[in-house]
């Protein structure tokens, strides 16, 4: 779950990165910028939620557009693209909730059928759920489709233990650690399928990061340590670029020496 190889070849034409540590730590800092920064553009610059939401939709359609045609895993426009997926995903769940007035349990067990569906018609489908197996248009589709579902279920599911239950973005940051930590306990001791596993650690990761955006930015009158959207995101934003530089570096050596063994 933490840490998945494959072999070179297979690795050049999947169209997602190998499953690491370092994919694991980008991944919640993509969740916790999906956070900060709605809340940044909505609140802090007042563009408003659906203003907001219409521009990260535009572009978030602009980068998978870019990730389509692309032929193989490329690092930058790779988690380009689930950074927005992070805040669209975010954004949906909030027009939900504060524009619709959709009550949090009832979007948080939506989105956990619609996401259940998708991995459901998948599976008929491709006869596999497996990440590494992301490299035909049709798999690629139900990927982010999922992806999707699980930031919009991550969301409402971090503000319902959050906000609605009233236990804090601590407690609730502390819970969905607590989660991800027995998922790692039962694939490392009790052999628990890889792919499972994979795939509730990615959906726990998503109210982790959420969580954890909300602890460091919202005014500590509110429960958080008062940051601020504006220092949270760009201080995440810094690594997550950090880490891709240092991803595209890698990938480019891979390519290289597989294009000298050829």
């Amino acid at each position: 779950m933490l840490s998945t190889t494959v072999s070179p070849i297979r690795r050049v034409l999947t169209k997602v990165p190998e499953v690491t540590l370092i994919f694991w730590v980008i991944k919640v800092l993509a969740t916790t910028v999906g956070e900060t920064t709605a809340d940044f553009l909505n609140v802090d610059l007042g563009l408003g939620l659906t203003i907001t939401s219409v521009i990260m939709a535009v572009l978030l359609v602009a980068a998978l557009i870019v990730q389509f045609k692309l032929r193989k895993y490329t690092p930058a426009v790779y988690w380009l693209a689930v950074v927005l997926i992070s805040v669209v995903g975010t954004l949906i769940t909030d027009n939900l909730t504060d524009s619709l007035g959709v009550p949090l349990w009832v979007t948080t067990v939506a989105f956990a059928i619609a996401l259940a569906a998708t991995f459901t018609v998948w599976a008929i489908s491709e006869k596999t759920l497996s990440i590494h197996s992301i490299f035909t248009t049709r798999r690629e589709t139900f990927y982010w489709l999922a992806v999707l579902f699980t930031f919009a279920l991550g969301t409402a599911a971090g503000d319902l233990v959050a906000e609605g239950l009233n236990l804090g973005f601590l407690v609730a940051l502390l819970v969905f650690a607590a989660a991800i930590a027995l998922i790692a306990v039962a694939y490392f001791v009790f052999n628990l399928n890889a792919v499972l596993a994979f795939w509730i650690a990615y959906i726990l990761t998503r109210p982790l990061g959420a969580s954890t955006g909300d602890l460091l930015s919202q005014p500590i009158a509110d429960g958080g340590l008062g940051l601020g959207t504006t220092g949270t995101s760009v201080l995440f934003l810094t690594v997550i670029l950090i880490l891709v530089v240092v991803l595209t570096r890698r990938a480019r050596t891979t390519n290289a020496q597989l294009t000298a063994t050829v």
